[in-house]
């Protein structure tokens, strides 16, 4: 049975497009006849693929949807359908052109005799080393709906902790933008037309209109310059950043700025835990479900300190110790996995401390983004106050000379 592309009207006229399980198009057209549609265009699926654009095991189904999609396969799991035809039924439902895509060819895999696990595997930007392992070790126990709505559990979370940061930083962030435009603007184009009677006049003109006349000119001069060198500046600290060395030296900088160097190691070490619970709750060994989090803690001085303790884990020791000698990990982290650990409870240990974090996460940022709005008004209004005086004090001069 092969995926096919439509494209048609329903019975009201309105254009339809989607995906169909047939044998051949003939039976995928009487198929979707029976379903009140009328069909102007079939096309296998990698034929679709091929006609837009071609498709890449690089290409990157949207997290949102990913997690929806996870949660109805476990769902579809759990009621007794089989694999192929929960797939087959995923596709359909599928929103996104590349998640139809994705999802696809990764039942085209599982039809040729590939698991299931391997066949997510051919597709790492969307399905990660931590949802790979998570579905082989549900494969392997036979409770892979289970494994899957844990791991929908876990993306959702994911993606409501980043909507909350988004929406957070959207306004100061915006605000940021457009105040900068604006004192751009009236630095390159406004003052000059305003202060451009003061450059005839014979008379000194006070130190705030010189600086400002002095800005305007030079911002006038090398603006051009200065934009390119700044954007050549971002890009080669993005190939830099790109190096072994780069990153770590990168990542040591973030966790040492104030204030924002604590957000980033609480960000860090709240995926941590959150990854490192859902392996273990999934029958990931804790020596994988470790090595699986190194890769996806997002700063590499965490990741040596996780490694190294991987290492002592090997060796015998238990998992607080040797995280608590690293210097990176708070005291209520260790603490906690270590009562985990003695009381057999680690991974309700590790959500907690999940949790904790991510809730201090919002927190700090809500704090953050409430004192930024003030502080940017300030400076705006600090801007704007300096060019007034710098336009208004010559003006009083003159009219003193007049009177």
């Amino acid at each position: 049975m092969a995926v096919y592309e439509y494209k048609g009207f329903d019975g009201a006229g309105k254009g339809v497009t989607g995906l169909i399980d047939a044998d051949s198009p003939r039976l995928a057209r009487a198929k979707l006849r029976q379903s009140g549609l009328f069909t102007t265009e079939l096309f296998p699926v990698r034929e679709a693929a091929d006609s837009q654009r071609t498709f890449s095991s690089t290409d990157r189904a949207p997290l949102g949807e990913l997690a929806l999609m996870t949660r109805q396969l476990a769902t579809l799991l759990k009621a007794g359908m089989p694999l192929m035809e929960s797939l087959a039924a995923l596709i359909e439902q599928a929103e996104k052109p590349v998640s139809r895509k994705v999802w696809s060819a990764v039942r085209d895999a599982v039809r040729e005799g590939a698991s299931f696990a391997d066949a997510l595997g051919q597709h790492p930007k969307t399905f990660s080393n931590l949802y790979q392992h998570m579905v082989r070790a549900g494969e392997a126990s036979g409770t892979l709906e289970a494994i899957l709505l844990r791991l929908a559990q876990y993306l959702e979370s994911q993606v409501a902790l980043r909507g909350k940061i988004v929406s957070i930083l959207a306004y100061p962030v915006l605000m940021m933008i457009v105040s900068g435009l604006i004192l751009v603007l009236l630095i390159s184009f406004v003052v000059p037309k305003v202060t451009g009677i003061f450059a005839d006049l014979n008379q000194a003109l006070p130190w705030p209109t010189v600086l400002l006349l002095g800005i305007s000119d030079f911002f006038r001069s090398f603006g051009v310059i200065l934009i390119l060198l700044a954007i050549g500046g971002v890009v080669l600290l993005k190939q830099y950043v790109n190096t072994p060395k780069g990153r770590w030296q990168y990542d040591r900088i973030t966790l040492q700025l104030p204030l924002f160097g604590r957000l980033f190691k609480i960000l860090a070490i709240a995926r941590f835990a959150k990854t490192l619970a859902t392996l273990l709750v999934g029958g990931v060994p804790l020596l994988s479900a470790m090595a699986i989090v190194e890769q996806v803690v997002g700063n590499k001085m965490i990741e040596e300190a996780i490694g190294k303790a991987r290492e002592n884990i090997r060796e015998g020791e238990g998992i607080a110790e040797p995280l608590k000698r690293s210097g990176l990990f708070p005291p209520l982290l260790t603490h906690l996995i270590a009562i985990g650990e003695k009381s057999g409870q680690l991974e309700p240990m590790l959500e907690k401390v999940s949790e904790s974090y991510e809730n201090e996460v919002e927190r700090t940022v809500t704090t953050v983004t409430s004192l930024l709005g003030p502080f940017m008004i300030l400076a705006m209004g600090g801007v704007v106050l300096f060019i007034v005086l710098a336009i208004l004090l010559p003006i009083f001069d003159i009219s003193q000379i007049v009177q």
